[in-house]
C-alpha cells in the first residue's frame, strides 16, 4: 500500500515533491473508501451483549438459567434463553429488530436486551422467571 518500504532519493525538483504528494493524496482516498466500507459493514457485527442468570423455580437450585442478547450497532439481533429444568434443559431464541420483539418477552429477557443496549457488561442474577 505505501511506498515506504524502499529507500527512494529525496525529490529533487518541485515537480518531484508535487508528484509525490498527489500519490499520497490518492493512496489516502484509497483508504478512506476502505474504511468506510468497513464502518459500514460493523453495524451489522454484534457489538452488544447482555446477560442476565436467574433461577426460573424455586425447587432447583441455582441460578442455572439464562437469557442473552446479541445485537448489533442497529440493535438488531437475537435474544436467546435457556431455562434450566429437573428434566431437561429448553432453550428459546426471538429475534430483535430495534431493541424489541415481535414475540412476548420475559422480564430477564427485556433485561438481557437493556443490558447489551446500556453497554453494561456486567452479568446479572434475577429472581423467578416471568413472561410479559
Amino acid at each position: 500500500m505505501f511506498k515506504f518500504l524502499k529507500k527512494k532519493k529525496e525529490p529533487e525538483s518541485l515537480e518531484e515533491v508535487l508528484k509525490e504528494f498527489d500519490q499520497l493524496k490518492k493512496e489516502f482516498e484509497k483508504v478512506l473508501k476502505e474504511l468506510e466500507i468497513l464502518k459500514e459493514r460493523e453495524k451489522f457485527n454484534i457489538q452488544k451483549v447482555g446477560i442476565v442468570r436467574f433461577n426460573p423455580f424455586e425447587d432447583v437450585g441455582g441460578n442455572q438459567s439464562f437469557s442473552i442478547a446479541l445485537l448489533d450497532g442497529k440493535d438488531d439481533g437475537v435474544v436467546i434463553t435457556s431455562l434450566y429444568l429437573k428434566d431437561g434443559n429448553r432453550i428459546f431464541a426471538k429475534p430483535i429488530k430495534g431493541g424489541k420483539s415481535e414475540f412476548n418477552l420475559s422480564k430477564e429477557e427485556i433485561q438481557a436486551i437493556n443490558l447489551a443496549k446500556h453497554g453494561s457488561s456486567k452479568a446479572t442474577s434475577s429472581g423467578n422467571f416471568g413472561t410479559h
